[in-house]
């Protein structure tokens, strides 16, 4: 197989104007025994022919891939959960590693399917379920009463969720890391119990983090200047407790103080503490409260970057506290606003997409609802920097001359995305289709006329 028609192909592959025969050709190739490109079995929508053909496809990995695309609605993945190979019934029960979108979730199985899962003979499969971030709180909620004792482990996830007897059950389940999971789940509001969990090494750095502490205990920990960080975390540290760890000489310590959710602003401020540039702002009060005004003002207004940072992440953000944030100077927080709030202004999404570049910056300017389009082509089209002459191709009123100059562009980013417009005038997006740097994107043009498409099938080996 030649190498560039090869790059062509997987932009046939996931060309939208791609007609349903040739995808069906398409799909149906074997690719040297590893299946058609990934992008025609990761394509939104597919039509049912297409969905047939891949669920009797005689490439395993090619049943694997569709198992897995974040693309395919969870009815289709779920015809799959027969399949006779237990790799791709566990790629069903795992489901996608990530959505094409981070602002969304993956949908799902039904749960009558995942019990079907769940009952596979193969560990494999059981095992990918259960560790699957796609299943319904519904389905973990029923694994109360299950005879396996990892099965009712994970109805642990939804411990919030589970009435007040099926708590008591797994406290008092028969097997002891369900028993242990239990008690870590409940400890937050029981200190008998925090103080056994307390005695359990494996047990020991989550029940001093967020358990339910008698003095005698966090005196203890302090006492002996064990596992600081945890105890510096947990929320019924007393004060005066509290005031200590704020002084102590290691920098994870007061940094962890620091993020205590009952500290006023002066006292948070009164804490050396250091913050690492690219250190996500992962705070569990501000994400239990991701939806609560109350808590994200209190985040957003703060003087830390962590909390900061953290309330960034909310799509819930009223606007006066997404404006406070779009006026942020910590780079991390203009990221996390750009990536999950649908409504954050356009100078921020431009200053972000300027500073990242690469994928994420290409994924932001055609996946944000509020990215910028009208006007592009005249403010970057000359624009020193290729990150910003790519965006041209963007302007609705970019013309065909326009469009082709970019296509010769010095930045390869900038070339391709000419590549893939449809009004790249068509000698251009033909001669684009035979370099090695552009034929992947001349191959996902809409404007590429079916007889190449067809050419480019041909010239790869795709059966007729």
């Amino acid at each position: 197989m030649v190498a560039f028609y090869s790059s062509a192909l997987d932009g046939v592959a996931a060309n939208p104007a791609l007609p349903t025969p040739l995808l069906l050709r398409l799909i149906a190739f074997d690719g040297g025994g590893h299946g058609p490109p990934f992008q025609a079995l990761h394509r939104p929508g597919l039509p049912e022919p297409a969905v047939a053909a891949v669920l009797t496809h005689p490439v395993l990995d090619a049943r694997v891939e569709f198992a897995l695309s974040g693309q395919a609605e969870p009815e289709q993945r779920a015809r799959l959960a027969d399949d006779a190979s237990p790799k791709v019934r566990a790629a069903v029960a795992h489901g996608p590693e990530w959505s094409h979108d981070p602002r969304t979730k993956v949908r799902p199985l039904p749960d009558a399917v995942c019990g079907r899962l769940l009952e596979d003979p193969e560990v494999s499969v059981r095992t990918a379920l259960l560790n699957s971030r796609h299943v319904a709180p519904s389905f973990l909620a029923s694994l109360v009463g299950h005879p396996g004792p990892a099965a009712r482990r994970a109805a642990l996830r939804v411990w919030d969720e589970l009435a007040a007897d099926e708590r008591t059950t797994l406290l008092d389940d028969p097997d002891p890391e369900v028993r242990r999971s239990a008690a870590l789940c409940a400890c937050p509001d029981d200190a008998g119990l925090t103080s056994v969990l307390l005695q359990d090494p494996a047990a020991l750095p989550e029940a001093l983090r967020r358990g339910l502490l008698d003095r005698a205990d966090a005196e203890r920990f302090l006492a002996e200047g064990s596992h600081l960080v945890e105890l510096a975390a947990n929320p019924s540290l007393p004060a005066d407790l509290v005031d200590r760890l704020a002084v102590d000489p290691d920098d994870a310590v007061r940094l962890a103080v620091s993020l205590r959710p009952e500290l006023t602003e002066a006292q948070r401020a009164a804490i050396d503490f250091t913050v690492a540039p690219y250190a996500r702002g992962d705070v569990d009060w501000v994400a239990a409260g991701i939806a609560d005004q109350h808590v994200l003002h209190r985040a957003v207004t703060s003087g830390h970057p962590l909390l900061r940072r953290a309330a960034a992440r909310s799509p819930h953000l009223p606007p006066e506290l997404l404006r406070l944030l779009a006026e942020d100077t910590d780079d991390l927080v203009r990221t996390h606003l750009a990536v999950y709030h649908p409504d954050t202004p356009e100078e921020v999404l431009m200053s972000v997409y300027a500073r990242l570049g690469g994928t994420f910056s290409a994924w932001m300017a055609t996946g944000h609802p509020r990215f910028p389009r009208e006007g592009l082509a005249a403010r970057y089209a000359d624009h020193p920097k290729g990150i910003y002459r790519q965006l041209a191709v963007r302007d609705p009123a970019a013309g065909p001359d326009l469009i082709e100059r970019l296509s010769h562009d010095p930045d390869v980013w900038t070339r391709q995305a000419a590549a893939g417009d449809p009004r790249l005038p068509l000698p251009r997006l033909l001669e684009a289709l035979a370099l090695p740097e552009l034929a992947r994107s001349a191959g996902a043009n809409p404007a590429l006329p079916q007889s190449e498409m067809v050419a480019v099938m041909d010239e790869a080996g795709v059966p007729a």
